[in-house]
Order: structure tokens, then C-alpha cells, then sequence
């Protein structure tokens, strides 16, 4: 299965630290547009998120399931259906096997879905994105400039673009 991997702060919505509440939650412009191309493609959508506002007590589980549901609606609705989410809950000083730029998220959805490593992509803002598709063995990755963080770095990723809502210039 070719798989689209996305993080989600910072691609999907605007990232403005810790975000839980849906009352925070603002969709990037594009978002619904650019994914229902991809989906038109023939990807599978699987979103990968690092959330250790969980693990920092900021936030509870449930806290981030309500939110997680009510996305999910918000892209049923758009006609976006072909989507999952895995996330990691845990610290960095953890050193979980699940946080990004570790493969764990990936590897479970590899356990879940039959993916096609070698034609799919991952989408992130920052380079623990890029770094965790290079370590599972996803070489086609794209660096979202986004707006609200000026530490991306362009080293590693194959393309990096202004916005989501250029994806269907770079994967065909």
C-alpha cells in the first residue's frame, strides 16, 4: 500500500504549542484540498505525531482522543476517509522506540497496513520528521516551510515547499 505518513502540528493545523482543545485547533489552509488529491491518487494517509503533552501532564489521553475524534470527523466530512493516526505520548527523555525520530509509529502502521516503503512519503515541519522516514526506509520526504517555526532545515529532505497546498507539484 503507498502510504502518505504526515505529522500533524505544523502540516495539518497551525502549531501553537501543545495544541488539545478543538477551540485551538485552525486547519492550515489546503489541508482538506491536498489531501483528498492524494487520496485521489491511491494513498493511504497515516498520520505519525509526537504528543508529549501527555507524557509532560499537560494534557490528558482522553484530552487528546476528543481532539483526535473530532479531526477525524472534520476530514470525514471534507471527504477525506482514508486516514489513520498512531502517536507518541512520551517525553524525549523517555527514549521511547515511538517518538519521532525513532520508527515505532511507523512500524506499527507497517503491523497494521501493507506499506509500500518504496512509494511513500512523509510530509513534515521539522527535521525529527524527515529523520524518522529516512530511519524506517521512506526515502521520498518533503519539508513544509511552515509559517510559525524558523528552525526547519533543508538538508535532508527531497523537497521543501512553501505550503500543503503545493503537494500535488511534487507527488504525482
Amino acid at each position: 500500500m503507498k502510504t502518505v505518513f504526515l505529522d500533524r502540528d505544523g502540516v495539518i493545523n497551525k502549531d501553537n504549542g501543545y495544541v488539545f482543545e478543538i477551540d485551538n485547533f485552525e486547519f492550515i489552509d489546503g489541508v482538506f484540498d491536498s489531501f483528498r488529491y492524494l487520496q485521489r491518487k491511491g494513498y493511504n494517509l497515516i498520520i505519525v505525531t509526537n504528543q508529549s503533552g501527555i507524557g509532560r501532564g499537560r494534557y490528558t489521553l482522553e484530552d487528546f482522543n476528543i481532539l483526535n475524534n473530532w479531526m477525524l470527523q472534520e476530514f470525514q466530512k471534507k471527504g477525506v476517509t482514508n486516514i489513520d493516526v498512531f502517536f507518541c505520548p512520551h517525553k524525549p527523555e523517555d527514549n521511547c522506540k515511538c517518538r519521532k525520530p525513532n520508527t515505532g509509529m511507523f512500524e506499527a502502521a507497517s503491523l497494521k497496513y501493507k506499506i509500500d516503503n518504496n512509494s511513500s512519503w512523509m510530509i513534515g515541519d521539522k527535521d525529527i520528521d524527515i529523520e524518522a522516514a529516512l530511519n524506517f526506509g521512506i526515502k521520498n520526504t518533503i519539508l513544509v516551510k511552515s509559517i510559525h517555526k524558523a528552525e526547519n532545515s533543508e538538508n535532508s529532505a527531497k523537497f521543501v515547499i512553501p505550503s500543503i497546498k503545493t503537494i500535488s507539484n511534487y507527488i504525482k
